[in-house]
């Protein structure tokens, strides 16, 4: 009997096997496809996913296949630069090809002892008081503890759960696709700025070699299980700019809609849905494969003190009270992006307005810090503004404070060298450091990085401690 198995090894399922096996939990990765994806789509790590992946040591793996961009010009394609003093030591967008960050979160879970089975399709799932029983398409029944669904928009383990997923289906429709074109970098250059004065959803962008990410309105709304074809992206390109630019040998071809869907309930039971099984949005933003990683992390700790014992008894129903509200955040951004890129006069003077509006920084910011998740605020109740956000990678004595949450355990960082993690240690690692670059005296941290508590009072310690890492072991 495993622990937890998860349906899907994207993204999010890979990330959150690698989360709860730091915690010697036994976990079992189903993924439907026989082979890893083969199309090689660019997708972009935001500020918040790079500080996740340093705390795990994981980022100087990624960032040597990626490329590094600024962190600018994401909200709705306005172009703006960047704020300056942005609250992070990784303040730029990695692009980087999806078949890597899947096979380096892949890897990273199997490293640390997680079984990853391909061609295995969830087909039934029933629960007990005990844990669930899963059953796949060829008939073999698994039985685990806790199953979580990170099998996409189209969650099979959501669709048997009989979870809600309300929302707004697809209105629109666009093609996207890496390929080679057949005309001058100019000639494109000063086409593409033509178009985009009234067609936003549209672009043609050097990925170098003679490669082109091609982005342009479809010609309307089918069914997503049917890949484009290259004629589909010759006609629309015809139709919209008048050339089709000589597109030949395309890398990967796909069409998304704008699709804006919710799920009503992040469990049931002992069954949770993680990533696009919960959430889906229009990839405006390039907020979707983060949101995903970020859920795993939000969830790995949570359900592993379940599984290991010491969990309060509220804390796993924190992952729902948590998330729910930043992906409904990211569902409204993205509703308000799709407005500002349709050629209609009225969003488009609104466009016009915001883009105004950016000019001042404040505004910049706070679009910048929403769309790459830093400015994410979780309700830990009253205290310090720094009360239930995420801690910057800030130096400390022994190096940088992420170094120090590699085993995914909480932490205290005391600047006064006078309290302690007492019967709490097999669970939050004590760092006394009176030259940490902190304006408090002490804050502990939860595994994924965010302040649970801020203070110098053993005593209040101590309450907060036995919330969010149950009860002392002595």
């Amino acid at each position: 009997m495993f622990d937890v198995i998860i349906a899907g090894c994207g993204p999010t399922g890979a990330m959150l096997a690698a989360e709860l096996r730091l915690h010697d939990v036994r976990v079992l990765v189903l993924e439907k496809e026989t082979e890893p994806a083969s199309f090689v789509r660019i997708v972009g790590l935001h500020i918040r996913s790079l500080e996740l992946m340093a705390m795990r040591g994981l980022l100087d793996r990624i960032v040597q296949h990626g490329r590094r961009r600024p962190a600018a010009g994401f909200f709705a394609a306005i172009p703006k630069p960047a704020p300056k003093g942005l609250d992070s030591a990784y303040a730029y967008l990695l692009g980087i090809p999806q078949p890597v960050i899947e096979r380096l979160l892949e890897e990273h879970a199997i490293e640390l002892g997680a079984q990853v089975r391909r061609g295995c399709a969830v087909a039934g799932v029933e629960q007990d008081d005990e844990g669930v029983t899963v059953e796949l398409a060829d008939g073999e029944q698994l039985r685990s503890r806790y199953l979580v669904g990170c099998d996409g928009g189209r969650s099979t383990v959501r669709k048997l759960l009989g979870v809600g997923f309300p929302g707004e289906p697809s209105r629109t429709e666009t093609l996207m696709g890496e390929m080679e074109v057949g005309v001058p970098q100019e000639e494109i250059a000063a086409k593409v700025t033509e178009i985009r004065e009234t067609h936003q959803p549209f672009w043609l962008r050097p990925f170098g070699e003679g490669i082109y990410s091609v982005l342009v309105p479809a010609a309307g709304v089918s069914d997503r299980a049917e890949p484009p074809t290259l004629e589909d992206f010759k006609r629309q390109l015809r139709t919209i700019a008048g050339t089709d630019f000589g597109v030949h040998s395309p890398r990967w071809m796909s069409r998304f809609g704008d699709a804006t869907r919710l799920a009503e309930r992040y469990r049931v039971g002992r069954v949770l849905l993680a990533g696009d099984a919960a959430h889906v949005h229009p990839p405006i933003g390039g907020q979707g494969l983060n949101l995903g990683v970020q859920d795993a992390f939000n969830l790995g700790w949570k359900l592993a003190a379940q599984i290991r014992g010491w969990a309060p008894e509220t804390l796993l129903d924190t992952y729902q009270a948590e998330r729910h509200p930043v992906a409904e955040d990211v569902l409204d951004n993205t509703r308000a992006q799709t407005e500002l890129l349709s050629a209609e006069p009225g969003p488009q003077a609104a466009r016009r307005l915001l883009t105004e509006l950016m000019d001042f920084d404040e505004v910049n910011r706070y679009l910048i810090e929403k769309i790459t998740a830093i400015g994410i605020r979780y309700d830990f109740g009253a205290g310090p503004d720094l009360l239930g956000r995420r801690l910057r990678d800030i130096d400390v004595k022994r190096g940088r404070l992420y170094e120090l949450l590699h085993r995914g355990r909480g932490l205290l960082l005391d600047r006064t060298e006078r309290l302690t993690v007492g019967g709490w240690s097999d669970r939050v690692d004590y760092l006394a450091d009176p030259t940490a670059e902190l304006d408090v005296p002490c804050v502990l941290l939860r595994p994924d990085g965010h302040v649970a508590w801020i203070g110098d009072d053993q005593h209040d310690l101590d309450d907060h401690l036995s919330r969010w890492f149950g009860k002392p072991a002595n």
